[in-house]
């Protein structure tokens, strides 16, 4: 096949061009070049996506395929308009953010309620607006949370760091809520996969759900790491000032709020040829490239963490104090908002 992806220089791009050259297509990366080089044996195509003749570069060629992972609708738009009768199929690869209920647990990709679609919006609605630009034979890739080698975003490599270097661990509660992720490369396979097969739709693109105890303990016995998990209310950590998913003095792990982004009902993604590789390798192969120095981490720093612990555990010995009438008096609440 004649595959175009708009990007490949980085992380998802990247790998769909990769797997796409190792099955033998001929592809074609077109981008500003910025963010890295090519996968050895695809062609690179200097563009510019924020001006009008921005893709004319490519000439008039045709291709078989293409894979769009814009999340700007301007982009999309001239794309579109550039390439109009010259692609076979179109993947657009969106994301889970696209969904108004971030609550309900088991919702899927056909039948979820989306957000209001806005140009200039936050992500999750300026994703919604590039998905309404394509008609009904495209696929449309609803990521959720990737990971692996090579993520930019330092989210589950901040856990794999994490687990690997042993000791008491601090963990929004509850260990019972669930998590989910795929690593880029089962992702990048199952595009290629689906283009080639003409797949169309929406569907949610990530891997069946574990719960937050299960993706700890399953980490840190890949890793061969010795931990202790510490489970924190959510309410301490907001009134500490910790971040949620993602940035420095953050924890990356969604919290009950946005549950419904990590419990996607997946069966139509798996019975349309997604496989998943086990977690623990995921893992494994992400300490390593983590080793090889080339990848962020991004969350709490060690010292961060200790200093939560440690404001966390003094907390809840707090209630244990004795006043001058030697009956023990015991504060208001402890730490997870429960009377004591």
């Amino acid at each position: 096949m004649r595959f175009l992806v708009l990007g490949g220089t980085q992380f998802l791009g990247r790998a769909i061009a990769e797997h796409a050259v190792g099955l033998g297509h001929a592809v074609t990366c077109a981008a500003r070049g910025l963010s890295g080089a090519v996968p050895p044996g695809a062609r690179f195509v200097a563009i510019d996506r924020d001006r009008p003749d921005g893709l004319a570069g490519l000439g008039r060629d045709r291709f078989d395929a293409a894979v769009d992972v814009a999340r700007h609708p301007g982009q999309v738009r001239r794309a579109l308009a550039a390439l109009e009768g010259r692609v076979g199929h179109w993947t657009f690869v969106s994301t889970t953010s696209v969904y108004a209920d971030t609550v309900t647990r088991g919702q899927r990709a056909g039948t979820a309620p989306l957000l209001a679609p806005a140009e200039d919006g936050p992500y999750g609605a300026a994703k919604v607006a590039c998905e309404r630009l394509f008609g009904g034979d495209a696929l449309i890739c609803r990521a959720g949370l990737i990971a692996g080698p090579g993520d930019p975003t330092g989210r589950f490599p901040y856990w794999v760091a994490r687990l690997a270097r042993g000791g008491e661990v601090l963990a929004p509660a509850e260990p019972e809520d669930p998590v989910q992720l795929i690593d880029g490369r089962d992702l990048a396979d199952w595009i290629v996969r689906a283009a080639r097969a003409g797949l169309a739709g929406p569907f949610d693109a990530v891997g069946p759900a574990c719960t937050r105890r299960a993706f700890l303990e399953r980490c840190a016995a890949a890793l061969d790491a010795s931990c202790t998990t510490t489970w924190v209310d959510p309410a301490f950590l907001d009134r500490h000032g910790v971040g949620r998913e993602s940035g420095p003095f953050s924890l990356p792990l969604p919290l009950p709020d946005t549950i419904g982004d990590a419990s996607r009902d997946v069966s139509a993604t798996l019975a349309a040829w997604l496989t998943v590789r086990p977690l623990e390798e995921t893992a494994r192969d992400t300490l390593h490239w983590l080793k090889a120095g080339n990848g962020p981490v991004t969350g709490l720093t060690a010292a961060e963490e200790a200093a939560l612990l440690a404001a966390w555990h003094a907390a809840e010995r707090c209630y244990t104090a004795v006043p001058s009438n030697g009956r023990a008096r015991r504060c208001q609440a402890s730490p997870n908002g429960r009377r004591r």
